[in-house]
């Protein structure tokens, strides 16, 4: 049986929910994020050298990354091919946007998230003054803008398709989940309506709510 070496609060939920979407067996080994530092446990290490999740053994294979683990799934076990376009110009679309999500979105979220904590607790008390208005200065003078045109760039995108690989739902869509789900904890969604209605239909997949039932409280904080 596949297990899913699942953090809570991570890019695990959405390995979770492509096995919902695949209705395949799978069990859950959990491990809890430090509650000052946020990082994950040492004992992840034990499963792959990086110490991160998600991570999935799946007999004698044992896979890191999300965006890999995303498309071993669905060579292995979409039989049907339901979760993967068969037209040309659509599975490029899933391919680009399984990469841009932790190629070019993600990053520059990461960032503001480290920027967002400059100035707060454990750093030592005397510093977090400057260090806050460092944290400042670069999220409104690159991080907010980079993601101003990330967002009007998605918006535009999910103006002209339904989703993100085309005319129907697919593993591009999972993978797109965390990254977005994450702007709405950096910012929120108010001006970009197309990518809010996308969010609120894969969030009411069923598949999804069973994922967010096996996996415990989701939230990706800011």
């Amino acid at each position: 049986m596949i297990t899913v070496h699942h953090l809570n609060n991570s890019r695990s939920q959405r390995i979770l929910w492509m096995l919902e979407e695949l209705e395949v067996p799978y069990q859950i080994q959990r491990y809890q994020r430090d509650e000052k530092t946020m990082l994950a446990p040492e004992a992840l290490k034990k499963v792959h050298p990086l110490g991160k999740s998600p991570v999935l053994v799946d007999n004698d294979l044992t896979l890191a990354e999300s965006g890999a683990i995303i498309e071993y799934l669905q060579e292995t076990y979409d039989a049907q091919g339901n979760l993967k376009p068969t037209d040309h110009f659509a599975r490029q679309q899933f391919r680009y946007w399984m990469h841009y999500a932790e190629g070019s979105l993600m990053p520059i979220l990461v960032m503001k998230l480290i920027f967002g904590r400059l100035g707060k607790p454990p750093m030592p008390w005397l510093i977090r003054p400057i260090a806050g208005a460092i944290g400042k200065g670069v999220q409104q003078n690159y991080l907010d803008k980079q993601l101003a045109t990330h967002g009007a760039y998605l918006e535009k995108h999910l103006t002209e398709h339904r989703w993100f690989a085309g005319n129907d739902f697919s593993a591009a869509d999972i993978q797109m989940s965390f990254p977005i789900e994450a702007m709405v904890s950096r910012g929120g969604l108010e001006k970009y309506p197309h990518i809010k209605a996308w969010l609120s239909t894969v969030q009411a997949r069923p598949a999804y709510q069973k994922a967010l039932e096996q996996g415990g409280p989701y939230h990706i904080g800011a």
